[in-house]
């Protein structure tokens, strides 16, 4: 398969800030060129991060006047969303023109690396309010008195969600904890911030019930924040017959909130564990500085040396660890080292002080080592 050829340097370079800028998650699909046999591409597909799911825009620019403003073109879904056209029939043509010069793409300046991420969030802004516009239309009372409670919330997206075999449906998208969850860990390397967002999905009623049904409801997270706490292992709590957000939102808020800082305890639990197996093992080869999730030590009994791993979960102490035990002297037939299958059967308490934890563990591989030992030795011979 050829690859496409690279972006001009300007284009390039004004990817490459809002990708690297952006608060955003913003992801290329595909780049390729509008003329065959061209020294550059000049298009992309931008994959824009809306209501936790994403909508593709071709960004097209032209390889030949790579200084001009790109054109976007967005999915025929959205036929309707049209940010730079007149929003009404009686809007003048002085409304139009003072509104295009506010826009990014008014004097372009493609020296400026910035301009396409002006752009871009600029009309990723203009989209969220085209779908709150749509929602707004819906005929549906429970949904319009949800969006009259909740909608000034700072941060929400709302879109609609229909489709040929299916029934209309309205997602909200709203952040929780007015928290800086990367400041909550010491040196989180974190780039972007991450963000616990409730998700909420109503189905349409046509026509008002004195009995609507209760919306599907779900925590997600930012992807990296599963380091610190896992979202699906929070408990929701209950959605009441004729509850609205408004009202369900501060309980929630409360629960996350006793769970956010039990996961950054958990942190200090798990790294005074990992500094305990000095002790007994001697300083860890590697270890996760950060979240303390993961170690390795290196263990000698005669001439046998292997590697033990340590793999924390979030819930530690209230989960032991599971260990794998490596040989650093037996492979297999492919040329890797024998490992033994995940080991959790060790005695175990919560209770216990991190040193008498790592004591109960090194008399277990005491004994298991040469279990280990015989089991390398077999699997050699096969």
């Amino acid at each position: 398969m050829v690859s496409e050829p690279p972006l001009p340097p300007s284009i390039s370079a004004q990817l490459k800030y809002l990708l690297v800028h952006s608060p955003h998650p913003f992801r290329i699909e595909q780049i390729w060129s509008g003329c065959k046999n061209s020294r550059f591409s000049d298009r992309f597909t931008l994959l824009v991060p809306f209501c936790l799911d994403y909508v593709k825009w071709d960004i097209i620019y032209n390889a030949f006047y790579p200084f001009s403003a790109p054109d976007i073109v967005f999915l025929l879904d959205d036929e309707e969303f049209r940010p730079l056209l007149p929003v009404s029939d009686r809007e003048g043509g002085a409304e139009i023109q003072a509104r295009l010069m506010r826009s990014s793409l008014w004097d372009w300046n493609s020296k400026d690396p910035s301009r396409l991420f002006k752009l871009v969030h600029e009309m990723r802004d203009l989209y969220v309010q085209y779908q709150r516009r749509r929602v707004g239309e819906v005929n549906d009372a429970r949904l319009k008195f949800e969006i009259s409670t909740i909608l000034s919330r700072e941060g929400i997206e709302v879109c609609l969600i229909s489709g040929p075999d299916k029934s209309e449906e309205v997602k909200f998208v709203v952040p929780l904890l007015d928290v800086n969850l990367n400041k909550l860990v010491h040196a989180c390397p974190w780039k972007q911030e991450q963000k616990i967002y409730l998700q909420v999905v109503f189905p349409v009623s046509k026509s008002y019930s004195l009995a609507p049904l209760a919306p599907r409801i779900k925590l997600v997270s930012s992807s990296q924040l599963k380091d610190l706490l896992s979202v699906e292992d929070v408990k929701l709590p209950s959605w009441v017959d004729g509850m609205c957000m408004a009202e369900y939102l501060p309980s929630l808020e409360d629960t996350l909130i006793v769970q956010v800082m039990e996961a950054v305890a958990f942190v200090g639990a798990r790294r005074r564990f990992i500094e305990a197996l000095v002790s007994k093992f001697g300083r860890p080869l590697e270890a996760d500085p950060i979240f303390c999730r993961k170690a390795t030590i290196l263990a000698v009994t005669g001439v046998f040396t292997f590697l033990v791993h340590f793999s924390l979960s979030t819930h530690f102490p209230k989960q032991q660890p599971t260990l794998i035990l490596q040989s650093s002297q037996h492979f297999n037939s492919q040329g890797a080292p024998i490992m033994s299958p995940p080991l959790n059967n060790y005695p175990w308490s919560p209770r216990w002080d991190a040193a008498e934890m790592v004591e109960r563990i090194f008399d277990f591989l005491v004994k298991e080592c040469t279990s280990f030992k015989t089991y390398c030795l077999d699997a050699v011979v096969q």
